[in-house]
């Protein structure tokens, strides 16, 4: 087996967190199956006492390995609880194995799947091959997909609004899942094919992401006013967990997976500006400068030369990236393209979160008018998003990538609204959605990160996927098959043990225990890379 790039200090410390962690759980499965196997004690009163434990530990699962306490505890957390938790699963305890067995399972196969990351892309152990990109076969994949889903998913909702109280469905959640959905395949297609000629529509799926980040950050803290610690954590969690991983093990920077910081900056931008004065947030005035102020800050930032490697140097170490392919450029241009070209759009989609409710409003007084009234406006409707989106398409997407780039932060909001429009245009068309492009929605961020190194390959650190994952030599359809098959079911998994992991270790409601899992589990970490290093340096130490 051939290993590419040398050994790091993150990967030997992750390696030295997993194999206890993996050693534990395996146990904890032989004590439950020994447990589950023993015969059943005759005495009704002891089979009683037993059962009212077990009641007890059924509800405190969702105790945290490192530093958990059962939701029957007090609320205190004392720091000594994590002491006497990590002595516990150092020393192979019974019973709290027995309690965290779940959460075990669970860090124990996120970690396998991040091993088999690195064996697919950093090892020799499986081929590779090149992308090969026919229009024919890439428009009848795309079409049949559709199909199928259109005759074995399509469902009719009758959700309420939250707003009317009726079934308007305008922007549902359905729906924008089945729009991250059906783009997302389009994405990765474009990176396996190779389909340089749909760059141009790349970048609108990617704008649109970036004004649903917007659009749904907005609609949850205008309503549920919800600001806390905890939120705002779990929020983090779900954009960066999964990914700080895949850099780690794969020794690679953050803005390999562009898509991730910035939305974690829109998202933050979004925070920012609803939790600032957040009690102010009903009046229209406080909102119309707010949104101004987000406008501004964007002109300063992005449109003012200098500006922006000012901010954002002091933080080259995160965001700064070095393609193998492109050593020249400066480490911030990566960050500077990808974040410039979608910087206005969040802004846009916080707009229409804003104005989201009386939209609704007039769509329901709309479907309540006389049938030639409703008729003929949203003919008009029609008629005019078919126009716009024409002459867009005509004169800014047929552009070259280059030309193209330079228009597109001030009009990628042009096809966005165009598509909501002719979505939204009739009762019938909101109700109904693809479930198979819902469930493909709702795991694009698993998808995204993952196709870099079970899809696709690199074969080096920071490297551009360049490659296809081979299986099967010489069949690279039934390699498609089956490279997919795999790749989708292992970021479905990756999207359920992020989301398991998330309720484990962030609590909802007591930031002073999230606070203290915060501080444990960055002095594991520290502890263990600290080891790392050491190990790394011995084999080099002078005798």
């Amino acid at each position: 087996m051939v290993v590419s790039g040398p050994i790091t200090p993150g990967q030997v410390s992750f390696l030295l967190g997993f194999i206890p962690v993996f050693v534990a759980w395996i146990y904890s499965e032989f004590l439950e199956y020994k447990k589950t196997s023993s015969p059943q004690k005759v005495h009704s009163d002891n089979n009683l006492l037993d059962l009212e434990k077990e009641t007890i530990k059924e509800d405190d699962r969702a105790v945290l390995l490192e530093g958990g306490l059962p939701r029957s505890a007090s609320a205190k957390f004392h720091s000594s609880a994590i002491k006497m938790n990590l002595i516990r699963f150092m020393t192979l305890d019974d019973s709290f194995l027995l309690e965290n067995r779940a959460t075990l399972r669970a860090m124990s196969e996120f970690g396998a799947v991040l091993l088999y990351f690195y064996i697919c892309d950093r090892t020799n152990i499986l081929g590779e091959s090149t992308k090969s990109y026919n229009r024919d076969l890439f428009v009848f994949l795309y079409i049949l997909l559709i199909i199928v889903s259109s005759m074995t998913s399509l469902r009719k909702h009758t959700d309420k609004s939250a707003f009317t109280g009726k079934s308007m469905l305008y922007l549902n959640r359905h729906q924008t899942e089945e729009w991250k959905g059906w783009m997302q395949v389009l994405f990765l297609m474009y990176h396996y094919f190779a389909a340089a000629e749909i760059y141009n529509a790349i970048r609108i799926f990617i704008a649109a992401y970036v004004w649903m980040t917007g659009f749904g950050n907005f609609s949850y803290y205008y309503i549920r006013k919800d600001f806390s610690l905890a939120r705002f954590s779990q929020m983090m969690w779900r954009l960066n967990f999964f990914v700080a991983f895949c850099c780690i093990i794969l020794n690679n920077d953050y803005m390999l997976y562009y898509i991730c910081p910035m939305h974690t900056l829109f998202t933050l931008m979004v925070y920012g500006a609803l939790g600032i004065f957040n009690k102010y947030n009903e009046n229209s005035s406080v909102m119309a400068v707010k949104i101004l102020s987000c406008f501004l800050v964007v002109i300063l930032i992005w449109e003012i030369p200098g500006v922006f490697d000012f901010l954002w140097s002091p933080l080259t170490f995160l965001l700064g990236y070095s393609d193998p392919a492109k050593p020249d450029l400066p480490r911030l241009h990566e960050w500077h393209f990808r974040s410039g070209l979608d910087r206005y759009i969040w802004i846009i989609g916080m707009i229409y979160a804003y104005f989201h409710p009386n939209i609704e409003k007039w769509m329901e007084k709309l479907e309540e008018s006389e049938t030639k009234k409703k008729l003929s406006i949203k003919t008009g409707i029609v008629a005019v998003s078919v126009s716009v989106g024409y002459l867009w398409y005509e004169y800014i997407y047929k552009l070259d990538k280059v030309s193209y780039n330079k228009y597109h932060p001030y009009t990628s909001w042009i096809p966005i609204t165009v598509y909501i429009c002719l979505r939204n245009c009739t009762q019938q068309l909101r109700s109904f959605s693809s479930t198979l492009f819902v469930w493909l929605g709702k795991i694009t961020l698993e998808t995204y990160i993952s196709q870099f190194h079970i899809w696709l390959r690199s074969d080096i650190p920071n490297g551009q996927p360049k490659w296809l994952l081979s299986f099967i030599p010489e069949y690279p359809l039934l390699n498609f098959m089956l490279t997919t098959a795999i790749y989708v079911l292992v970021s479905h998994r990756l999207f359920e043990l992020t989301n398991t992991l998330k309720t484990v270790f962030i609590p909802t409601k007591d930031n002073k225990r999230l606070f203290y899992n915060s501080v444990a589990g960055a002095a594991i970490s520290l502890c263990l890379y600290c080891v790392a290093v050491i190990l790394l340096h011995i084999p080099h130490s002078p005798a």
